[in-house]
C-alpha cells in the first residue's frame, strides 16, 4: 500500500512541473527571441570576383586592362642664337693662336736690319708654307722689295704696317662678301651648299641656318644628301634646335627630289630663306658632279637659286684648291665657307682660293661650337694673323 502511494506522489509531481514549464512557455506578453542570421560572407570588389560568380542573380567580369601609358615626348627647347655681327671679332683670338707663328715669322724677318737675298728667300717660302700660293707669294715679295728699298731704315710699326697693307691687298677687302639671303618677294632665297666628304658640309649647312634664325629670318633645310646615312638626322638635329623646318626624303632617294620638295615647303611656308645640304661628292666621281648639276636646275624650276657656297677644309691646303676648280666647272659658286681655319697655320689658303676661284671667301668657321661659324672680315683676319 505505501509502494502504490509513492508512485501516486512522484507522478503527481512530474505533472505539476510539466504543468508549470507550459505555463511559462505560452505566458501572455512574452515575445519569441529572434532568430539568428547566419555570418555573411564578405563581398569581394567589383574588380577582384572571380570570373563567372553570381551576386544576386547577376554575372560580373574582370573589366578589360588598361592601356598601357603612352610614352611622353618632350620636344626640344628651341635656341635662341646670338645674330651673326661681330662674330668674327668674338673669335678672333682663335685666329691669333693658330696664325700668330706665321705672322711673328713674317714680321722678324722683315726687321732685320740687311734684308739679302737669302732673306727674302725665307719670306718666301713662308708664304708658300703658309698656303698662299706662288702666284701671289711672288707678287707679295716683289711689292715688299720695292717698299722697303724706298724706306731704306725701318721701325716695328713701319715693317707691319708694309706687311699688313699687302695682306690686305692680295685679300682684297674690296670684294662684295654679302651672303644672299634675303627672299624676293613670295619666294625664298635659295642657298646650295656643296663639298666634298669630310669638309663639314653638313655642320656648316646647320651652323649658317642658326645665324640666319639668330639674325631674325625664318628657314627651312633640305637634306639632299640622301646617300650619307646619318645626314639627314644630323640636319634634323641642328633644325630642331632653333626651330627650323626639315625636309628630307629616303635614304639613297633622288637627292633632286629633296632639293625640289624643300624649295617648295619655303614658297609655300613664306620662309625668308631655304639651305640645301648636298652629298658630299667626290670631285673625282663625274657622274655625281652632273648629278649635282641637276639638283641646281630642280631648284631653278621653282626659285632662283642665289648663293651657291663651297665648303673647304683650310687644313687640306692645295689640295682643298683642286676640289675647288672641279666644283667650279660644275655649278656657279659664289663663294667659300673655310672650315677649320682655327686649327691651322695655312691661312694663306683665303688669299689662294679667292685668287684661283675669282669668289670671295664669305664664311670661316673657327671652333666646334654651334656659334663658332661667322661671316669673312678681311682686316680682323689680317691684324689676328699679326697680333696687336
Amino acid at each position: 500500500m505505501d509502494g502504490y502511494l509513492g508512485v501516486i506522489v512522484i507522478v503527481a509531481v512530474v505533472a505539476l512541473l510539466a504543468a508549470g514549464g507550459l505555463f511559462l512557455l505560452f505566458r501572455p506578453g512574452r515575445k519569441a527571441a529572434p532568430p539568428v542570421k547566419p555570418p555573411e560572407e564578405p563581398t569581394l570588389p567589383e574588380e577582384k570576383r572571380p570570373a563567372g560568380e553570381e551576386a544576386e542573380g547577376a554575372v560580373t567580369t574582370l573589366p578589360p586592362p588598361a592601356k598601357p601609358a603612352e610614352p611622353v615626348v618632350v620636344a626640344p627647347e628651341i635656341e635662341v642664337p646670338p645674330p651673326s655681327a661681330g662674330r668674327m671679332v668674338r673669335l678672333r683670338s682663335r685666329l691669333a693662336r693658330s696664325q700668330s707663328a706665321f705672322g711673328r715669322g713674317l714680321l722678324e724677318l722683315l726687321s732685320r736690319d740687311r734684308l739679302d737675298d737669302d732673306v727674302w728667300d725665307e719670306i718666301e717660302e713662308s708664304l708658300i708654307t703658309a698656303d698662299v700660293g706662288v702666284g701671289p707669294t711672288r707678287v707679295m715679295v716683289e711689292e715688299l722689295r720695292t717698299k722697303v728699298k724706298v724706306l731704306g731704315s725701318r721701325t716695328p710699326d713701319e715693317v707691319r704696317g708694309l706687311l699688313r697693307d699687302q695682306l690686305l691687298a692680295l685679300i682684297n677687302p674690296d670684294l662684295d662678301r654679302t651672303l644672299h639671303v634675303q627672299k624676293h618677294g613670295e619666294r625664298p632665297a635659295v642657298v646650295l651648299v656643296v663639298g666634298v666628304n669630310g669638309t663639314g658640309k653638313t655642320t656648316t649647312t646647320g651652323k649658317l641656318a642658326r645665324s640666319l634664325v639668330g639674325d631674325g629670318k625664318k628657314v627651312v633645310l633640305g637634306a639632299a644628301d640622301t646617300f650619307r646615312a646619318a645626314a639627314a638626322d644630323q640636319l634634323q638635329t641642328w633644325g630642331e634646335r632653333v626651330g627650323a623646318d626639315v625636309v628630307r626624303g629616303p635614304e639613297g632617294g633622288d637627292p633632286a627630289s629633296v632639293a625640289f620638295d624643300a624649295t617648295a615647303r619655303g614658297i609655300e611656308e613664306k620662309v625668308d630663306t631655304v639651305i640645301v645640304d648636298t652629298a658630299g661628292r667626290l670631285h673625282t666621281k663625274t657622274g655625281l658632279m652632273d648629278e649635282l648639276g641637276k639638283v641646281k636646275r630642280v631648284i631653278e624650276k621653282k626659285a632662283t637659286v642665289d648663293e651657291v657656297l663651297l665648303v673647304l677644309d683650310a687644313t687640306t691646303g692645295q689640295n682643298g684648291m683642286r676640289q675647288a676648280q672641279v666644283f667650279a666647272e660644275v655649278v656657279n659658286i659664289t663663294g667659300i665657307a673655310l672650315t677649320k681655319l682655327d686649327g691651322t697655320a695655312k691661312g694663306g689658303i683665303v688669299i689662294s682660293v679667292q685668287r684661283e676661284l675669282g669668289v670671295p671667301v664669305k664664311l670661316v668657321g673657327l671652333g666646334e661650337g654651334p656659334d663658332d661659324l661667322a661671316p669673312f672680315d678681311p682686316e680682323v683676319f689680317v691684324d689676328a694673323i699679326l697680333g696687336d
